[in-house]
């Protein structure tokens, strides 16, 4: 049985052979880009459109139709390429459709070459646009899946391009329209409106419906033979540099692949694992959101039928109605029913991916209660990313997926100290959430230093208030930090001074080309700055320093991390709003939430915290330390 797809929702693809079959209301045009790990169209060779309709292991229609078929041969497409994204456009003819809205809704099917349907998909809520990615084919864990994407751009062909990183896309977009209309001649009409037929059970009957058989070789019967053979692939079992050995196969009964840790591309170990988890990430927002799609799909529908089943006097009452309610919490029970079986199949895929991942993290990456850290010692060389806690939505409670941040951090971080509704909506007490803030802060400092090499980072702390001594202790007690904690409103300008002056002459060498001409025994370490109680201790001359450093800081090596309460800094008004947006905030208070603008969730966020009466902030400083005494 075929899956019904809603936006945003994926579907393993059984079978490298496929045909992608395209239904219109009007003649549309359609094509498919190439895109490669990061969804990259690298050029106009990675284009197949109406004006260039084959490409290794994928042909389109060479004209506008109402109806199309796309042949496609995932195991011929190039090695480089991870996505094949389904385009569909309307062509420019006078008094045709300017936009899909004024159209019936496109439907896109994907089969066996022989017509059995894999899953479909109606392209719903369409309006202004007159372009769209229908689906997307990505290669996951040595798999192929197709999801359903449905997202539409009312600035048409040129503007779908250029999102998908073409940097010639009006100049293809204009080389399509032209082809295109060289072949208007010969579109295919719309189709007549199907014919509901009972006894089949089919919404569309006669030629138009029946599918076209194709033999083994992929001749198809009135499109002619398609060629599948990968210009750079030889015969034989051997793979050589110009055969890349192919995907791996499924494992039997028709299961996806046992998940590898480092499954992804990268140069190196740490940079595959970082593409896996980013990659986990996504596909875990992906189908929650199409679950809850799903789901409130299912909650419209079932209350259409309701109100359709009242509406009606003569069924309201009586067995009647009662049939026809029932009915409808029956289809919505088997909706919900099914959409829950697709996230839970989904979920169990990843859990099991997350399973063999979390313990190839390297440390900077890997929770605290990681072996990885027992046997810790100083690295050679610096880290990629860092870990800054753990997310997960709901549905999955128990999936957790990394947050990491590429280093060196771009963005400040912000731990918010200000009260917040705990997950039981009970708001924790002020003093609480301050010390915790600074627990969360004083370990992501203690994570930052053990994986820079010995000498390449160093730790400043602002406490004008003295309120973080007992969580500075780590930090203080080993002689981690070069300095004591900064105290009062002069130790707050000596910092902010000191920093500022040094990100003035750093900025200077790097736009003379003169670095090596700083001042002897220049110390060249990254720098951290962190900052509690904000804006305790400071004037305005303080706070416009502080403000320089985080917009300058970054680019050459000076961090920030602040532990502060936004409404303690009221009386700044609006002037420390670019100061907020700019860093990135995160909550101390474990099952707090973060938002995620990308597809709307509000992830649950856990700190990365040291579970409680370990040592291993201890272990760890005092390997930094003695490494550090060595290293002199």
């Amino acid at each position: 049985m075929a899956a019904e797809l809603v936006r945003g929702q994926n579907h393993p693809l059984p079978q490298a052979r496929l045909e992608i079959r395209i239904s219109a209301g009007s003649p549309v045009l359609a094509g498919a880009t190439l895109g490669d790990e990061r969804g990259t169209v690298r050029g106009a060779e990675w284009v197949a459109h109406p004006g260039a309709p084959t490409l290794p292991g994928i042909e389109v229609s060479p004209q506008a139709a109402a109806e199309h078929r796309l042949a496609v041969d995932l195991a011929a497409l190039p090695e480089a390429v991870h996505r094949v994204t389904v385009l569909l456009a309307l062509p420019e003819r006078p008094g045709g459709p300017l936009r899909f809205g004024s159209l019936a809704a496109p439907r896109a099917a994907v089969t066996a070459p022989g017509g059995t349907e894999i899953a479909r998909f109606v392209l719903t809520g369409l309006d202004a646009e007159s372009a769209v990615v229908a689906l997307e084919l990505y290669r996951r864990q040595g798999a192929w899946k197709v999801r359903a994407v449905g997202q539409g751009y009312a600035g048409g062909l040129a503007a779908l391009l250029a999102d998908q990183g073409l940097a010639s896309a009006a100049e293809l977009a204009s080389d399509v329209r032209e082809a295109v209309a060289r072949s208007l001649a010969r579109a295919v009409p719309a189709p007549r409106p199907p014919d509901p037929s009972p006894a089949s059970g089919s919404a569309q009957t006669g030629p138009a419906a029946a599918p076209r058989e194709a033999d083994p070789a992929g001749r198809r019967a009135a499109d002619g033979p398609i060629d599948y053979t990968h210009p750079g692939r030889r015969s034989g079992t051997c793979p050589s540099p110009a055969q890349p050995p192919a995907a791996p196969p499924a494992a039997p009964g028709g299961h996806p692949p046992r998940p590898v840790a480092g499954d992804a591309v990268g140069w190196s170990m740490d940079e595959r694992l970082y593409n896996q988890v980013w990659g986990m990430f996504e596909d875990l927002a992906r189908t929650t959101a199409a679950y809850r799609s799903a789901v409130d799909f299912a909650g419209s529908r079932l209350e259409k039928e309701t109100d359709q089943a009242l509406a009606d006097p003569r069924v309201r009452l009586g067995a009647a109605g009662d049939a026809a309610r029932e009915a409808a919490r029956a289809r919505h029970a088997r909706l919900i029913e099914q959409a829950r079986a697709a996230l839970d199949r989904d979920v169990a895929q990843l859990t099991a991916e997350s399973e063999v991942v979390e313990p190839a993290l390297p440390a900077a990456c890997a929770r605290w209660d990681n072996p990885v850290w027992h046997g810790y010692r100083v690295p050679a060389e610096p880290p990629m990313a860092l870990r800054l806690g753990d997310l997960h939505l709901p549905e999955s409670a128990p999936l957790r997926i990394p947050l990491l941040a590429r280093l060196p951090l771009e963005r400040g971080l912000w731990i918010d100290s200000g009260s917040a509704p705990g997950p039981d909506d009970a708001s924790p007490d002020s003093a609480d959430t301050r010390r915790l803030a600074m627990d969360v802060a004083v370990a992501l400092a203690v994570r930052l230093l053990a994986v820079h090499p010995v000498g390449e980072f160093d730790v400043q702390v602002l406490d004008p208030a003295g309120t973080g001594a007992q969580a500075l202790l780590p930090l203080t007690r080993t002689g981690a930090v070069t300095e004591p904690p900064a105290a009062g409103a002069a130790g707050v300008a000596a910092v902010l001074g000191r920093l500022t002056r040094r990100v003035d002459l750093v900025r200077m060498a790097l736009r003379g080309g003169a670095t090596d001409s700083l001042p002897p025994g220049f110390d060249a370490a990254q720098q951290l700055l962190l900052v509690n109680d904000f804006p305790h201790g400071f004037d305005d001359r303080a706070v416009n320093q502080l403000r320089y450093l985080v917009d300058e800081g970054p680019a050459v090596g000076v961090h920030l991390l602040m532990v502060a309460d936004r409404a303690d800094a009221a009386a700044y008004g609006p002037l420390l709003d670019p100061l907020w947006r700019s860093l990135m905030r995160l909550t101390p208070v474990p099952g707090d939430h973060l938002a995620d603008p990308w597809v709307g969730h509000a992830w649950t966020f856990e700190p990365a915290l040291v579970p409680p009466g370990s040592g291993i902030l201890q272990q760890v400083l005092t390997e930094v330390t003695a490494a550090r005494i060595k290293h002199r």
